[in-house]
């Protein structure tokens, strides 16, 4: 398929890029990212962009080599001359740090946002922001993919007779609000309190979940001890079964080990980040197709809310 489109890929996310390009319908873009001795990195495109539609794929998960990649290739594609430069972040890194909560800290998601938009990019398509107010801090036009295009389908599937979600904290109640609404279920919330991060002092649960089969809903799994400690208590209070779907896999330190003792029938995960490891209890969803159709409806200027199945009526 000849267009006026091309997808390039960073480094941390070409395992994505690949099938995002294969679903496109266009190959890969030649793109060579060097670094020199000391580490520095270095941007080349090896082949001509000039009055293209550039999209660039790559998360800015750790290290911050990912972050500075796509910096680096949305300057290069500028200076080839590139008619748009669309930033592709599966994963949108530093989304934690959205606000000032204690005196003397950065807000790092406004200052990334800066600094995609200082280095030259004309739009950005991410998926599920830890934050969806986030959106706010660029200037410049956000697509804003929503994971339950994913895992809807795949709820469905399970076939769950007593089914109801659970929130993993207060701050994620409207995303579970929204999920459970479509299957016209109950939702339940995790009330915790932490003494610092990744460190949870205390957690109760609101709501009603004997003899339930219970999923859990987040965007984000760091180590794991929120999303476990969260099953436990579900299951103490009379769960039938309890799974999660995340988001985004950033499964630092010990999340593999908490993950696999834990109570959970699964935890199933996007490939926003790529795993580190295997394991039995995780599974993974693919968002080449959603983000493939995203970037066409960019690059053909069509309105993306078909994605959304929120926005669908049910049948």
């Amino acid at each position: 398929m000849d267009t006026n489109a091309k997808i390039f890929s960073g480094t941390g996310s070409q395992y994505l890029a690949e099938k995002i390009a294969r679903r496109f319908g266009e190959p890969l873009g030649r793109v060579n990212i060097q670094r020199f001795s000391d580490g520095e990195i270095g941007v080349e495109f090896k082949e001509s962009i000039r009055g293209r539609f550039v999209f660039l794929v790559q998360s800015t998960f750790a290290p911050a080599d990912n972050l500075m990649e796509l910096l680096l290739m949305i300057d290069a594609a500028k200076r080839a001359s590139a008619y748009k430069v669309i930033a592709v972040i599966p994963y949108y890194g530093y989304a934690r740090q959205d606000r000032k909560d204690k005196p003397r800290v950065a807000i790092a998601s406004k200052l990334v946002a800066n600094m995609l938009v200082a280095a030259g990019a004309n739009r950005v398509v991410t998926m599920d922001l830890h934050a969806p107010q986030i959106q706010g801090y660029f200037d410049i036009p956000v697509d804003h993919l929503d994971s339950s295009a994913i895992f809807i389908p795949y709820i469905e599937n399970l076939r769950l007779e007593n089914l109801t979600f659970a929130a993993p904290d207060v701050g994620s109640a409207n995303r579970i609000r929204e999920v459970a609404s479509f299957f016209e279920c109950e939702m339940v919330i995790c009330d915790k309190h932490r003494k610092r991060a990744n460190e949870i002092a205390s957690m109760v649960v609101i709501g009603d979940v004997t003899d339930r089969d219970v999923v859990i809903i987040d965007d984000i799994c760091d180590t794991g001890g929120t999303l476990t400690k969260s099953a436990a208590l579900l299951k103490e209070k009379g769960a039938r079964s309890v799974r999660a779907l995340i988001t985004h896999p950033v499964l630092s330190g010990k999340a593999y080990e908490n993950i696999d003792n834990s109570v959970l029938e699964e935890l199933v995960v996007c490939d926003t980040i790529p795993l580190n490891k295997e394991s039995k209890k995780i599974k993974v969803l693919s968002t080449d197709e959603l983000f493939a159709v995203a970037i066409r409806n960019a690059y053909e200027n069509k309105s993306i809310s078909s994605l959304f199945i929120r926005s669908r009526e049910r049948g």
